[in-house]
């Protein structure tokens, strides 16, 4: 998933003759969604969103508060052209979510956006239609966000699953029963390594 967000000061939809939605200060989002997106992509962009810290402080300091810390509104557009992959000159569309699975996909982000922020200040262009996007950008303040992509082959996830498992079950053993284990295997590489044998300081040493 790819989104371009652009700190304004103004941003409306019209389509047609028609005027979709208007926000003041906030947020402009352009949303790409591609055909390999999962809810962890979409949880992923919601979170960037609303916490990126693109404005100042009470105290005029920049990049200091997120547009959830000031108030301010955001306007998203679904914007599949994200997802074009040139060929020569001709752009390619194929790595878009197909529509059908798109629009549903879109408005839960949409929703997640409302449920975690306040409702009445993310607004939406019109999916699918021709729109117009009119953006006043602010500095110009431009963020380019790509969701983190993830192996989608299950033997690859298993394979993760099990190494994390790993992980977790060596930082859960105290430090005396990891000092044993790390012991006993190199005893069993080289047995005379700290036995005692001739030769070996350590059984020269007085108790």
């Amino acid at each position: 998933m790819k989104a371009i967000v652009q700190r304004v000061t103004k941003a409306t939809v019209t389509v047609g003759e028609e005027q979709i939605s208007s926000i003041e200060r906030g947020l402009c989002v352009l949303l790409g969604i591609s055909a390999e997106d999962t809810q962890r992509d979409a949880d992923y962009m919601v979170r960037k969103i609303l916490n990126l810290r693109l404005f100042e402080d009470e105290n005029g300091r920049a990049w200091s508060k997120s547009v959830m810390d000031r108030d301010f509104e955001v306007l998203c557009v679904s914007q599949f052209t994200l997802q074009c992959i040139l060929k020569g000159n001709k752009p390619d569309f194929h790595s878009a979510m197909p529509a059908e699975l798109a629009q549903p996909f879109y408005n839960s982000i949409l929703e997640n956006m409302r449920s975690t922020y306040k409702p009445e200040l993310i607004k939406d262009g019109k999916f699918g239609a021709r729109m117009q996007v009119h953006i006043q950008n602010d500095g110009p303040v431009t963020i380019e966000l790509t969701s983190p992509t993830g192996p989608t082959d299950p033997k690859q996830l298993s394979k993760q699953e099990k190494q994390q498992q790993r992980k977790e079950k060596t930082r859960s053993k105290g430090p005396s029963e990891s000092s044993r284990e790390k012991g006993t295997q190199r005893y069993r590489q080289d047995p005379n390594a700290s036995s005692g044998a001739e030769g070996d300081v350590s059984s020269e040493r007085e108790p």
